[in-house]
């Protein structure tokens, strides 16, 4: 049987790079404050280019990120204070429709649906995170790496869902829009599939066809 695991942060949640704007209302900054690009502008963030080859980790990125946001507003800090800016919303309002379309199609074909996430924990509070609930609810298992003490791209992340989940490699989908998680995935078996978060649509329809599903 075909099972899709996905990554949440940008293929369920929408990036932070969406939501720049939100986040500098909420903090009282003049619009453009974080000129932060990231996937949407890669040649203007150097950094991000590192993180997509894999030369920085993701969380290196995001701690310096925090580091400015501390500076410009005075705040602690650390990663939840500033996401809890950017991400102040209705879980309708902060996720991607396209993904919960995607899981719903999943749920109805009765196939199994987890989530593999290096930082939720990390990057958001538990009160955050219980809200959330309308949609983390939705999933047979949920994997946090920070939680687990295993990151992806670790082959060992990817083996600890499949095994909770009681999974084969083959056939089992999984959705990150950081290409280099996505080596582990392959490590491992499993078959990988790239979301560009500039044009997200495109990766739940190949995960359909992937899954025998509905495009």
């Amino acid at each position: 049987m075909p099972a899709l695991v996905f990554d949440f942060g940008g293929p369920i949640l929408l990036s932070p790079f969406e939501l720049w704007r939100i986040g500098e209302r909420s903090m009282g900054l003049p619009e453009g404050t974080f000129n932060w690009t990231g996937p949407f502008d890669v040649a203007a963030d150097p950094d991000w280019q590192a993180v997509q080859t894999g030369d920085l980790k993701e969380r290196a990125y995001w701690a310096q990120r925090v580091q400015v946001f501390a500076e410009l507003t005075g705040e602690p800090a650390d990663m939840p204070h500033m996401m809890a800016h950017l991400f102040d919303g209705t879980p309708e309002e902060v996720t991607r429709a396209g993904a919960r379309e995607l899981m719903a199609q999943v749920k109805a074909a009765g196939l199994p649906l987890g989530l593999l996430t290096n930082d939720m924990r990390a990057f958001h509070t538990a009160q955050w995170v219980d809200s959330m609930a309308p949609v983390l609810d939705q999933f047979d298992l949920i994997v946090d790496g920070s939680v687990e003490g295993i990151l992806k791209p670790d082959p060992r992340a990817f083996e600890l869902i499949l095994d909770r989940m009681g999974l084969p490699a083959e056939g089992t989908v999984f959705i990150d829009d950081l290409k280099s998680n996505l080596d582990g995935a392959i490590a491992v078996g499993m078959t990988p599939v790239w979301l560009d978060v500039t044009n997200p649509e495109a990766a739940f329809d190949q995960a359909r066809q992937l899954l025998g599903l509905a495009t």
